[in-house]
């Protein structure tokens, strides 16, 4: 099974234009399914996804696509975290890594 890979080396806006929708998605989401049992954790991985998400904005009006891209998977590493913890109750598997 020596199936090719296409490779991609670039971060192009239209590849970032897909992260930041797929990832503000996930945040809005997550938002609203806080696990009441653990809304301490849920505000601290809600607080830091959220900065990574702005400090991509920040990146990408600097024309820095590779380091946007870079805190665009930061921010939804800790929501995927916060998933997969159940501190975020989200049912998504095609947005969130899910239990």
């Amino acid at each position: 099974m020596n199936k090719e890979v296409k490779k991609i080396n670039i971060v192009c806006k239209a590849r970032l234009k897909r992260y930041f929708d797929i990832t503000g998605k996930a945040l809005g989401m997550a938002k609203k399914s806080v696990n009441k049992k653990r809304a301490s954790e849920a505000k601290e991985i809600l607080d830091m996804a959220q900065r990574y998400y702005d400090d991509a904005k920040w990146f990408e009006n600097q024309s820095h696509y590779v380091n946007a891209f870079a805190a665009l998977n930061y921010a939804h590493g800790w929501l995927d975290a916060g998933s997969r913890l159940g501190i975020f109750n989200v049912k998504d598997s095609k947005i969130f890594v899910v239990k």
